[in-house]
């Protein structure tokens, strides 16, 4: 069972006799019909007017907790002990009294709030889309709660031209508008920087305080809890892990087709790129030249919105450059995935930040490795499985979880799942956008130390983005700073970053 732990005494309650919790939970598990446990007994009292921090190793439980509160459990979940959330059991609701729970009493954000965020709606309508007071005025004084410059035009912007952390605030300024009693928040801080990281900390305490809510944040965040958090929820370690591996499975059907490392690696030559908002454009990269040699490590560090992730994806050929060229082991390369051969595509590989947004929610885990092993490896049906619980193992997840879908996973297990996945492909590069951002500590390590152990057997590229400065100095090489599209320094990691 968790425990409650007061973390700040310096935060007290309001003054006057003490509230009664907006939510309770008792004794509170959730578990699969004959499967894993998704969340361990567990106990929790949520207050109006504090912040409640959910923590625990990855995969403990924290996301399954926010869902129960929620009522948005997997179907067929066996929910046993008690959850009280404004006087309502949410997994026994009706569908309507369900939806009128979630529209005026409880909100939530998800981990990669950007994904739920219409790309052809302006800010402005994906507010007032579910505001219970629809004015221009109400409208543009809940995104200035949340710390957005509406002075500058941005309730006319599109999602896809803001930043992660402007992205975030008008997810959040989506929910206040419902003016709900409790907000549910999840991994809020992952993949930001910390100029940004604590001005969305410093939000949800000021949403607590002076709106009197009830916020509950699933984090891995330290800074957080030590600093803004009353409360601090503690969750056990619901399942043993995986077996550690030491050594990299084989790779039968694609080893003869790894690189001698006599190529170039790849480069980007002079890249521009933009992303359009309707008839405007806005350059995201610009006269960015960039390398990486075959096995090398390399960072792309820099504030939130200076096109670090749109890199990534220039050279993965999932986001166009618009002048300049790319080239593979010095051969051209097309700024299109769909226009690059299979091999280079094998070749070069993308975990992305957000794995929710990227798995298929109706396919299975297996499935999902499944597929790559079927485009690039020349591998027989019938040991296609066996594969699978290789690459899983590899990533310190349990076989058993080949049978499991995202939905049933927590953040942490389906960021594995999406290196699995990448992994399946046999990639000479590995692209990495903040995979570890979503993580604990230890098992942030893990990762690294996984990564790190591939690109070596290997001799793999791998190129990691990254906010967590002390990994990047430890496991990268050479690091590349980005600040407003362009490149403005490169060298060695130990250089540029601190230890």
């Amino acid at each position: 069972m968790s425990d409650i732990v007061r973390t700040h005494p310096a935060f007290p309650a309001p003054g006057g006799s003490p509230q009664p919790p907006l939510i309770t939970a008792t004794d509170l598990e959730v578990r699969l019909p004959e499967g894993p446990i998704l969340l361990p007994a567990t106990s929790a009292r949520i207050h109006a007017g504090q912040v409640t921090a959910l923590t625990g190793a990855s995969g403990s439980g924290k996301t399954t907790l926010l869902r129960a509160f929620l009522g948005h459990l997997p179907p067929g979940a066996l929910v046993t002990g008690s959850v009280d959330v404004l006087g309502k059991t949410p997994h026994l609701l009706s569908v309507d009294e369900l939806r009128a729970l979630r529209r005026s009493a409880v909100a939530y954000v998800g981990q990669d709030p950007g994904s739920a965020l219409n790309p052809r709606m302006t800010v402005r309508r994906l507010v007032a889309e579910l505001a219970t007071d629809r004015t221009e005025e109400r409208m543009l004084d809940v995104l200035a709660q949340c710390r957005l410059p509406v002075n500058t035009g941005i309730a006319d912007r599109r999602p896809t031209t803001l930043s992660g952390g402007q992205q975030r605030r008008v997810a959040l300024a989506r929910a206040l508008a419902r003016r709900p009693r409790v907000l549910l928040v999840d991994e809020p801080t992952a993949g930001l920087d910390a100029e940004v990281r604590d001005e969305i900390v410093q939000l949800l305490r000021h949403l607590a305080t002076d709106h009197h809510l009830a916020v509950v944040v699933a984090t891995h965040d330290p800074h957080l809890v030590r600093n803004f958090a009353e409360h601090t929820v503690q969750l056990a370690t619901k399942t043993p892990s995986a077996p550690r591996t030491q050594t990299v499975g084989h790779r039968p059907a694609t080893a003869g087709r790894r690189t001698d490392g006599s190529g170039d690696g790849v480069a980007a030559r002079r890249i521009d790129a933009f992303f359009r908002d309707g008839s405007l454009r806005r350059q995201v990269l610009s006269d960015v030249d960039f390398t990486a040699a075959p096995g090398s490590s390399s960072a792309v560090v820099g504030p939130s919105g200076s096109g670090k992730t749109t890199l990534l994806r220039v050279l993965a050929g999932l986001h166009p450059a618009h002048t300049g060229v790319l080239s593979l082991d010095g051969r051209p390369l097309a700024t299109r995935v769909q226009r690059r051969m299979r091999e280079q595509q094998r070749r070069i590989q993308l975990v992305p930040q957000n794995p929710q947004a990227a798995l298929n929610p109706r396919h299975t885990v297996g499935q999902q490795l499944g597929r790559p092993l079927r485009l690039y490896a020349d591998l027989p049906r019938s040991v296609r499985p066996d594969r699978v619980s290789e690459l899983l193992t590899q990533v310190d997840l349990h076989p058993d979880c080949a049978h499991r879908y995202p939905g049933e996973l927590s953040g942490g297990q389906r960021q594995r799942v999406s290196i699995a996945r990448a992994l399946a492909a046999d990639p000479d590069m590995l692209l990495c956008d903040e995979v570890t951002s979503a993580l604990d500590a230890e098992t942030a390590v893990e990762i690294m130390d996984l990564l790190a152990r591939l690109r070596v057997e290997h001799r793999m590229t791998l190129v990691v983005v990254s906010h967590e400065h002390h990994l990047v100095a430890r496991y990268t090489d050479t690091v590349h700073l980005l600040d407003t599209g362009r490149i403005i320094d490169s060298g060695p990691a130990a250089g540029l970053l601190p230890a």
